[in-house]
C-alpha cells in the first residue's frame, strides 16, 4: 500500500479555498476528506470513487420518478451521497497525488450520468401521469442548458486555478487543440475506452472554448508571453477581476441545483426545475459570460501592451 503523509487539515485537499462554495467548505469537503482517507486505506482509486458516486446519483434519479415524498426523500439522501463522493474523488486524488486527465474525464462523465438520470426520470414521471409529450422537449432543453452552464462554470473556475494558482493547485487548463492531437494519436482497435473518453472530453473542452473565446485567447497569449511562469502582477490582476464573480458562478454549480430540486420535490412540482434551467439560469449564464469575456479582453490588452 502506498504510504502518504497525512495532510494536517481538510484545507490541504481543496482546489483552493476561494473557488469552494460555502456548503462545500463546511459540509461536503469535510465529509469528503474523511471518505478520501477511508478510500485511501482501502486502496480504492479516485476513478472508482467517481463511479460509486455516479451509481448513487443514477439511483437517486430513478427514485425521483415516483410521486411519493418518502421515496423522493430517499432519492435526495442518495443524491447527497453522490455529491459527497464527487467531492471525495478529487480530494483522494489530491491526497495521494494521483490526479490525472483520465480521472478528470471519468469524474465529469460521472456527473453527467447523474443528471441524465434525473432529467430522464423526471420527464418520465410526468409522461406516465398523462402530461403532454412536449415535456420531453422541455427536459431536453433544460439538459442542454445545464450542460452549457456547467461547462462555462467549470471553465471559469479552472481558468482561475490556472492563472492565479498555477504551481499550487492540481488543475491544468486543457486545450481542445492538444486534446484533438492526443485523440488522433490513439487507435480505436487498440485503445477504444481511452479514445472514447478523450473524444467526450475533447467535445466538452470545445464547448467551453466556444462559450469563452477571449478566455481561450488569453491562455494562448499567456503561454507565448509567459513561457516559464505567469508573473505575479498578472496573477494579481486576474484574481482581482475574477473573484467578484465567484458567488454568481456558484449559482450555476451542483449545490444550487440540488437545493432547488429538493424544494420542488417537497412541494410536488419538480417540472419547474426544467423551467428554471432554461430561463433564470440561462439569463445568468449570458450575463456571466459577458462579464468573463470583458475581463479576458481587458487582460489581453494589458498583457500585450505591457510586454
Amino acid at each position: 500500500m502506498q504510504t502518504i503523509e497525512q495532510p494536517a487539515t481538510t484545507e490541504t485537499t481543496y482546489k483552493t479555498r476561494e473557488v469552494e462554495g460555502v456548503l462545500d467548505l463546511y459540509f461536503y469537503r469535510r465529509i469528503g476528506y474523511w471518505l478520501a482517507q477511508a478510500f485511501m486505506r482501502l486502496e480504492i482509486t479516485p476513478a472508482g470513487v467517481s463511479l460509486l458516486g455516479a451509481l448513487c446519483g443514477v439511483m437517486a434519479g430513478h427514485l425521483y420518478f415516483y410521486r411519493n415524498l418518502g421515496i423522493n426523500v430517499a432519492g435526495m439522501a442518495l443524491h447527497v451521497c453522490a455529491n459527497a463522493l464527487d467531492n471525495a474523488d478529487g480530494q483522494l486524488a489530491r491526497l495521494t497525488g494521483t490526479g490525472s486527465r483520465k480521472g478528470r474525464i471519468i469524474d465529469s462523465l460521472a456527473d453527467h450520468l447523474v443528471f441524465v438520470s434525473i432529467y430522464v426520470h423526471l420527464a418520465l414521471r410526468y409522461l406516465v401521469e398523462g402530461a403532454s409529450p412536449s415535456v420531453c422537449l422541455l427536459a431536453i432543453a433544460a439538459a442542454i442548458s445545464h450542460a452549457l452552464q456547467g461547462a462555462a462554470a467549470d471553465y471559469f473556475r479552472t481558468s482561475y486555478l490556472y492563472f492565479v494558482k498555477k504551481g499550487e493547485s492540481f488543475v491544468d487548463l486543457d486545450s481542445s487543440a492538444a486534446l484533438r492531437s492526443d485523440y488522433e494519436g490513439l487507435s480505436w482497435p487498440d485503445q477504444p475506452w481511452h479514445k472514447l473518453l478523450l473524444a467526450l472530453y475533447w467535445n466538452f473542452t470545445r464547448q467551453q472554448e466556444m462559450l469563452s473565446p477571449h478566455l481561450k485567447r488569453l491562455r494562448e497569449i499567456s503561454i507565448r508571453l509567459f513561457p516559464q511562469e505567469i508573473p505575479e502582477w498578472f496573477r494579481a490582476r486576474y484574481q482581482r477581476f475574477a473573484r467578484p464573480m465567484f458567488k454568481l458562478w456558484g449559482l450555476l454549480m451542483t449545490n444550487t441545483r440540488m437545493l432547488i430540486l429538493f424544494i420542488l420535490l417537497f412541494i410536488g412540482q419538480p417540472v419547474w426545475y426544467f423551467w428554471i434551467e432554461v430561463t433564470v439560469f440561462n439569463v445568468l449564464l449570458v450575463y456571466l459570460i459577458y462579464r468573463q469575456e470583458s475581463m479576458a479582453q481587458s487582460l489581453l490588452e494589458l498583457a500585450t501592451t505591457t510586454h
